[in-house]
């Protein structure tokens, strides 16, 4: 292993993976100037003159009051769509050659990011500082560092558009355009990578996984969870490291982790590395660097340029929407505990871009942060201010106590007997009394939010509970055709999916239908 840990990195790629700077305000102007400096030319940087931007003396504050505040939807109708048709220079300079279809988890639509070779080179970047970072940990796993890494994504087949371009799941995108060493380790492999149907996929790594030596696993939680209780219960083990014996990672991002964690622990026969990265169609935006950190590090001097609306009534709407004007804070001016909104500048042409994420800075020197939700994903009927991080780590603490994994959940709220209620659906396969469930998880919510406590007491009169087969929440994905890759499954449930749901729920005729259901409809 020395000859690993101790080799010598070219002085190019040196550079290129610079460790990062202690002024996180200047190595975000570097990296605003630097991207306005590219894309002074392209209609996007005509229309807003980023070239008086950068002769401004405080070019992040003029930059913040010439250009617009831009969700998905804005962006894509008054810029982006254009790029479908072979347009050049429109956000970025040059034509766009690959797009990542991302639906998100409220959109029913495909969303066609841009994806520049640019900002795929930025991602490499990332990547290789990400795996140099594991040399600092003190409880590496040395047998699993050269083995092969097995990545969970969509179908690597991409779909061809009228003017040349490719689109399809951004892991394909990135299968498409990777280095060519690394298809030794890669697994499954591009055969078996380019099946479209999740359930065909899944069953050809079940067949295959004796033949392979994973050391880690890439993935959403949920699917790389479905997948290892697939193949131990295939093979009639105990265990996945019955199987692969030098499993050591795992590294997964998109989602917090501490809902799956219990379901993880029973199917590995010793402790592994829990890696995290913040990883989106948009770009790479952090990672865990350090083994007792206690969020992910942002990066800051990569082609990102970030600024956090503070998520509170002021910036967004009861609906999660973001208003036309907000606040937006840079770097050096965020605060330790609060909530913000994360705003996007990169090099594929996204330009204070609402990404949809909330974060909550946990150590401001290390610009380290945790996912605390989606703007969009939160519930607030009566002033509760329920998160996700909250219902989260309510369900990491039921999975704990009553040993149980819960791979799966989702909550609504609606009007109940003239007040309020919350109803939350649960994938369990354990055998555990739901009105016992739901009791502990309304219990632990009280005490991780005053606020949800103190509407217990008035406004929000129930909280029920309604457990079902794990294979319920992904027979619903799969109808939605969103099996797989970074979907993931919304954790509040409003508006049309919340109708797609109830649908789905009284067509499959899963579950007991109880009494205070017909209070959503």
């Amino acid at each position: 292993m020395a000859s690993i840990i101790d080799f010598k990195i070219p002085k190019r790629i040196a550079t290129a993976l610079r460790l990062p700077q202690n002024d996180l305000r200047r190595q975000q102007l570097q990296v605003l100037k630097k991207l306005l400096k590219r894309a002074r030319f392209t209609e996007f940087g005509q229309r807003y003159r980023f070239d008086e931007i950068l002769m401004s003396r405080h070019a992040g504050k003029a930059f913040q009051e010439g250009v617009p505040v831009h969700d998905y939807n804005k962006i894509y109708e008054e810029w982006w769509k254009k790029t479908l048709d072979g347009v050049p220079d429109v956000t970025w300079p040059g034509k766009i050659k690959f797009y990542a279809l991302s639906s998100g988890t409220s959109e029913s639509a495909s969303k066609y990011i841009p994806v520049t070779k640019e900002i795929l080179r930025s991602n490499r970047i990332n990547y290789l500082r990400q795996l140099i970072s594991l040399f600092s940990y003190e409880h590496l796993p040395r047998h699993a560092v050269t083995k092969d890494f097995m990545m969970l994504g969509g179908a690597t087949d991409l779909q061809k558009g009228k003017a040349g371009w490719y689109a399809g799941d951004l892991s394909g995108i990135l299968m498409k355009n990777r280095p060519f060493w690394f298809q030794t380790f890669y697994k499954p492999g591009g055969r078996i990578a380019r099946i479209k149907d999740w359930n065909e996929k899944l069953h050809e790594i079940v067949e295959k996984a004796p033949e392979w030596d994973i050391g880690y696993i890439v993935g959403v939680p949920a699917w790389c969870q479905m997948l290892m209780e697939m193949v131990v219960s295939h093979y009639k083990v105990k265990t996945i490291h019955d199987i692969w014996p030098n499993l050591g990672f795992f590294v997964h991002g998109g989602v917090a982790f501490e809902p799956y964690k219990k379901g993880f622990e029973k199917l590995l026969g010793k402790p592994i590395v829990y890696i995290e990265n913040y990883l989106s169609s948009e770009g790479f935006i952090g990672f865990k660097d350090r083994e007792h950190a206690k969020g992910m590090r942002l990066i800051l001097d990569n082609n990102i340029f970030m600024e956090f609306v503070p998520f509170n009534d002021k910036n967004f709407d009861a609906d999660g929407k973001m208003v036309e004007k907000p606040e937006a804070l840079m770097i050096h001016e965020v605060e330790l505990g609060k909530e913000y909104a994360l705003l996007m500048s990169t090099n594929a042409g996204s330009w204070r871009y609402l990404i949809g994420d909330t974060l909550r800075f946990v150590d401001l020197e290390r610009a380290e942060v945790v996912i605390t939700g989606r703007t969009k994903h939160f519930l607030s009927l009566v002033g509760e201010h329920l998160s996700v991080e909250n219902m989260n780590r309510a369900v990491q603490l039921v999975s704990e106590e009553f040993n149980i994994s819960i791979p799966e959940y989702t909550v609504v709220g609606f009007p109940h007997q003239s007040f309020f209620a919350h109803k939350w659906f649960v994938a369990c396969d354990d055998s555990i009394d739901p009105a016992l469930l739901g009791r502990r998880i309304d219990e632990h919510l009280c005490a991780l939010n005053d606020d949800y406590a103190v509407e217990r007491t008035s406004a929000l009169k129930e909280v029920f509970l309604e457990k079902l087969p794990e294979e319920t929440f992904m027979g619903f994905m799969a109808q939605k055709g969103k099996l797989g890759s970074q979907h993931k499954f919304p954790r509040v449930l409003k508006g049309k999916m919340l109708q797609d749901w109830k649908e789905y729920l009284e067509k499959t005729e899963v579950g007991g239908r109880k009494s205070e259901e017909q209070q959503l409809n």
